[in-house]
C-alpha cells in the first residue's frame, strides 16, 4: 500500500473532493465510498465522528464532481482512470439509419416543389422618396401643461 502524506499547509487548502482525488490518484485503483472517505478523514486529521456526520455530503460531492465516476458494485474512481467503451453499430442498424435519411430528403424535396414562391421585382414597394413616418405621432410626457403635442 502506498504511503499517502500531505503537509498541513496543503491540507488547509484542500476540500474533501481534492483529497479524495489525491487518494485515488496515488493508489491508482478504485475504492468503495466508505473506505475512501475514511482515508480522506484520516489524511485531513478529522475526528472519526465526521464519518457518520458527513458521509452523505461526501456521496453527493462524488456524485456531482466531474472528476469522479461510480463504477460497478459501489466502487468510485477517477474518470481519467476508466477506459471508455466504443460501441460500433452493426450493419443492419446503419442500413436503417441510411434509409431514414433518404426518406427525409425525399420528403423535403416534395415540400420544396409545393411551396415554390416567385418574387417579382416590380411588386416591391420601396420608393425612396415616400416617407414611411409621415403619420407618426410623438407624445411628449414631459410637457408641463399635461397636453400631448402632435408633430
Amino acid at each position: 500500500m502506498a504511503k499517502l502524506s500531505l503537509t498541513s499547509e496543503q491540507l488547509e487548502t484542500m476540500s474533501y473532493g481534492d483529497v479524495a482525488a489525491y487518494v485515488l490518484e496515488q493508489k491508482g485503483k478504485k475504492q468503495k465510498i466508505q473506505d475512501l472517505f475514511k482515508e480522506v478523514i484520516r489524511l485531513m486529521n478529522l475526528p472519526e465522528s465526521d464519518f457518520e456526520n458527513h458521509i452523505a455530503d461526501f456521496f453527493q460531492l462524488l456524485s456531482t464532481d466531474m472528476r469522479f465516476t461510480m463504477v460497478e458494485k459501489g466502487y468510485w474512481d477517477l474518470k481519467v482512470n476508466q477506459k471508455h467503451k466504443v460501441i460500433v453499430a452493426s450493419d443492419d442498424e446503419e442500413d436503417e439509419e441510411e434509409l431514414e435519411v433518404e426518406e427525409n430528403e425525399e420528403e423535403l424535396t416534395d415540400e420544396e416543389d409545393d411551396s415554390e414562391i416567385n418574387y417579382d421585382d416590380d411588386d416591391l414597394d420601396d420608393d425612396p422618396e415616400e416617407d414611411d413616418f409621415k403619420d407618426l405621432v410623438i407624445i411628449d410626457d414631459s410637457d408641463e401643461n399635461g397636453s400631448n403635442q402632435e408633430i
